[in-house]
C-alpha cells in the first residue's frame, strides 16, 4: 500500500473515531451553558432540546454532517414554518434590550411590527437591523434575548441577524450609523489605496465586530460598477474597474467569511447582481421614475466580472438588483422576477447554489405619508397581485424576499396548489444550510461582556482613521502648496469644525484676514421631482456646481489662496474650481480631522481615482452607460493621483 493511501486511510479511521466519541461526549460550549433555557441532560450527555420533545433529534446534535441535520429539522417544520424563513425585513432595537418593546426604536422600525411578533406571528427568523443604541453591548443584550425567544420557539430555528455596512465615515444613507464601531473610509477609498491585503484586513475587523455583537449576515459587499457618474449608490462600489472590483471583493469575502463559512464567519451578501450602475440617466430604480437599466456599449459581460470573483470566495448569498436589464433577455421584467438572470445565468452558467435574496420591496407598496405610496419595486410586472409576485419571484430562482413580511403568500401558494413544498425546501435547505454552518443552532449567543473590549478598538479605530487619510486623492497642488505649515498660518474655513481646525493654524472671520481658505464641499447632486421623502435624499441629477453655490466658491477662490477638500461620493464636475484652487484634495468619508491631518503633513494622500471625473456635464451626457472611463478629454482620468 502506498504511503499517501495508508496515511488518508487512517484519516478517515480517526475522523470515523472521532465522530462517534464527540456524539457520545460531545458538551455544550459554556456560553450555551449560561445562556440557554432548553438544555436537557439524557445519557450523562447534555444538549439543546430546541423542539421540546425530550429527544437528542437529529438537527441537534453537532456531531452529524450539516446536511443530515437539515434532512432531519426540514421533515420536522410545517409550511408556514418554512415560508417564515423565507422572509427578512427590517427591525430596530430597543434601549431596554427587550425584543417585544420599541422603546428608543426611532424611524421604520417603529412602525413595524416588532421582531417578536413576526418570529411568532410570521415564523421569520431572518431579520435586518437598523438603528441601534449607542452602546454596542446593549444591541448584544437585546439579541442574546431575541436568541431566547427563538430558542422557545416550536423548533428552535435560531434568528439570524443581517446588516447593512457600519464601518465607514458616510454621509451615504445606505450605510448605517457607525455607532461605537470603527470608522473607515468608504469602499470607494478602499479602491483608491488599491491595497488588497489592507481590503482583507477590513474584512477581518468587520467580521470580528459583527461576530461580538450577533451581527451573522453582512448585507454588503457591493460590487456594482460606475460606468453611470450620475447614479445615486455609487458610493457603496470600488470604483468603475472590473478588475479593481474583482481583486477587492475577493479580498473583502476572505476577511468576511473566511476561507470555509463557519461559526466564525460573517456570511456576505454580495450585491447587487448582476450589476447596477448602468443606470440610464443616473436615476435608481428603488422608484418608479427610473428610466431603466441599460447596454449601449454592449457591456454587459464587463459588470460581471467582480461577480465572478465573489463566486470564487464563495459569497454566502447573493442579492439581485431592482433594474430592469432592457433588451438583455427575453424579457424586460427586473432582475428577480427574471428567470434568465437568476436561474440561466446565476444558477445554471455560474452554479450557483448559495442563497439568492431579492432587493428589500419588490411585494408590497409602502405608504410614505399623505398621498405618497412608495410603489413596489415590481418593474415590468407591475400588473401582478402581490401572491402572484411572490410565485414569479420564486419560479424565478430566488429563494428570500428582501424587505418584506408576508409569508401568508408562500403557504397560500402551497395550498392551493401552484407551488410545491419541493420548491420551497429547495430554497428553505440554502437557508437552513446557512444558519448551520454559522454556528447558529449549537452556540447562538455572544458575550455581552466582551463586546467593549473588541468593538472599536483603539488600534482598528487609528487604522480607520489612517485609511480615511490615506485615500484621499491630491488632484492639484499648485508650488507644492500642500502641505500647510503647521501653527503658523491664519486659515479662514468652510463647512469645518473650528475647533479641530484650531489645532493646526490661527482660524480667522473673514476671507480677508487669511493666508489660506480651507474649505470642504461635497459632490453637487439635485434631487429628482418626486414627493417620495425617501426618494428625496438620494444624490440624483448633474454632477455640477450652479447658480449661487458656485459663484460664492468661485468669489472665494479669487479672494484668497484656497485649498479645497471635495467630497466624492460620485464624479463630480469641477473644472472652473480645479483651475481656480491652490490645492485640490478629494476623500471618499473624511473626518474634518483625517483632512487636517493630510493638509498640514502629518499624514500623506496616496489614493488614486477609482472613477475618471468628467470635463464636463455634456461629456457625462455623451457617455455609454456600461462602458468604463470613456468622457470625452476627462478632466482627471481614471487612476490619477499626486504625491507630496
Amino acid at each position: 500500500m502506498k504511503k499517501s493511501l495508508f496515511l488518508l486511510l487512517s484519516a478517515v479511521i480517526i475522523s470515523c473515531q472521532t465522530a462517534t466519541k464527540n456524539e457520545e461526549t460531545a458538551s455544550l460550549p459554556d456560553l450555551v451553558q449560561q445562556k440557554s433555557k432548553a438544555i436537557v441532560e439524557a445519557n450523562g450527555q447534555k444538549y439543546r432540546d430546541l423542539n421540546h420533545n425530550n429527544q437528542f433529534d437529529k438537527y441537534e446534535n453537532s456531531s452529524l454532517p450539516i446536511e443530515e441535520r437539515i434532512d432531519d429539522l426540514l421533515s420536522q417544520m410545517t409550511v408556514e414554518e418554512k415560508a417564515g424563513i423565507m422572509f427578512i425585513n427590517g427591525t430596530g432595537v430597543s434601549t431596554t434590550a427587550q425584543p417585544d418593546s420599541k422603546e428608543g426604536v426611532e424611524g421604520p422600525a417603529a412602525r413595524m411590527p416588532s421582531i417578536v411578533e413576526n418570529m411568532n406571528d410570521r415564523k421569520m427568523n431572518y431579520f435586518n437591523i437598523w438603528g441601534i443604541p449607542e452602546d454596542p453591548a446593549v444591541f448584544a443584550k437585546w439579541y442574546n434575548n431575541a436568541q431566547l425567544v427563538a430558542e422557545s420557539s416550536r423548533l428552535g430555528i435560531p434568528v439570524t441577524i443581517a446588516s447593512d455596512p457600519r464601518h465607514h465615515f458616510s454621509n451615504n444613507i445606505f450605510a448605517m450609523s457607525a455607532k461605537g464601531f470603527s470608522q473607515f473610509c468608504e469602499t470607494l477609498g478602499f479602491a483608491a489605496l488599491r491595497d488588497e491585503a489592507l481590503m482583507k484586513k477590513f474584512g477581518d475587523i468587520v467580521r470580528q465586530e459583527y461576530l461580538a455583537i450577533g451581527i451573522r449576515e453582512a448585507l454588503h459587499p457591493q460590487i456594482d460598477l460606475a460606468t453611470e457618474p450620475r447614479w445615486a449608490r455609487i458610493a457603496g462600489t470600488f470604483g468603475e474597474d472590473a478588475e479593481l472590483s474583482a481583486m477587492l471583493v475577493k479580498a473583502y469575502i476572505e476577511g468576511m467569511q473566511g476561507t470555509i463559512l463557519d461559526e466564525n464567519g460573517i456570511a456576505t451578501m454580495t450585491k447587487h447582481f448582476p450589476g447596477g450602475g448602468p443606470q440610464k440617466e443616473g436615476l435608481d430604480p428603488h422608484f418608479s421614475f427610473q428610466k431603466g437599466q441599460i447596454y449601449p456599449g454592449d457591456n454587459f459581460d464587463y459588470h460581471l466580472i467582480p461577480f465572478e470573483a465573489a463566486f470564487e470566495a464563495n459569497t454566502a448569498a447573493i442579492m439581485p438588483y431592482y433594474g430592469v436589464p432592457t433588451d438583455q433577455t427575453d424579457e424586460n421584467v427586473a432582475m428577480a422576477y427574471n428567470k434568465a438572470i437568476i436561474t440561466t445565468l446565476l444558477r445554471e452558467k455560474y452554479n450557483y447554489d448559495g442563497v439568492v435574496c431579492t432587493d428589500w420591496g419588490l411585494i408590497s407598496d409602502v405608504p410614505m405619508g399623505p398621498d405618497v405610496v412608495w410603489k413596489a419595486r415590481a418593474w415590468g410586472v407591475e400588473e401582478l397581485s402581490e401572491v402572484e409576485r411572490v410565485l414569479r419571484i420564486i419560479e424565478a430562482g430566488c429563494d428570500q424576499f428582501g424587505g418584506e413580511n408576508k409569508p401568508e403568500h408562500v403557504v397560500q401558494l402551497v395550498k392551493e396548489g401552484k407551488l410545491s413544498e419541493e420548491r420551497i425546501d429547495i430554497s428553505v435547505r440554502r437557508l437552513l444550510r446557512q444558519k448551520f454552518q454559522l454556528g447558529l443552532f449549537d452556540n447562538p449567543f455572544v458575550d455581552e461582556t466582551k463586546v467593549n473590549d473588541i468593538v472599536g478598538k483603539p488600534e482598528w479605530q487609528a487604522l480607520g482613521a489612517k485609511t480615511q487619510q490615506e485615500a484621499m486623492t491630491l488632484l492639484k497642488n499648485d508650488q507644492n502648496t500642500l502641505p500647510l505649515a503647521k501653527n503658523t498660518l491664519k486659515v479662514y474655513i468652510e463647512n469645518m469644525d473650528s475647533a479641530t481646525v484650531a489645532e493646526y493654524a490661527e482660524v480667522v472671520a473673514t476671507p480677508e484676514a487669511a493666508d489660506f481658505a480651507i474649505i470642504r464641499v461635497n459632490t453637487p447632486w439635485y434631487p429628482a421631482d418626486t414627493k417620495n421623502p425617501f426618494a428625496l435624499g438620494f444624490h440624483h441629477g448633474d454632477l455640477d456646481f450652479k447658480g449661487e453655490e458656485k459663484e460664492k466658491i468661485m468669489k472665494l477662490l479669487k479672494t484668497v489662496p484656497t485649498v479645497v477638500d471635495i467630497y466624492l461620493d460620485r464624479p463630480a464636475v469641477i473644472p472652473d474650481i480645479a483651475a481656480a484652487s491652490k490645492a485640490l484634495i478629494a476623500n471618499y468619508g473624511a473626518s474634518d480631522k483625517s483632512v487636517c491631518e493630510v493638509i498640514f503633513g502629518n499624514a500623506t494622500p496616496k489614493g488614486k481615482l477609482p472613477f475618471e471625473l468628467p470635463s464636463s456635464m455634456k461629456a457625462v451626457e455623451e457617455q455609454k452607460t456600461d462602458v468604463p472611463y470613456d468622457s470625452k478629454d476627462p478632466l482627471f482620468t481614471y487612476g490619477f493621483g499626486l504625491e507630496y
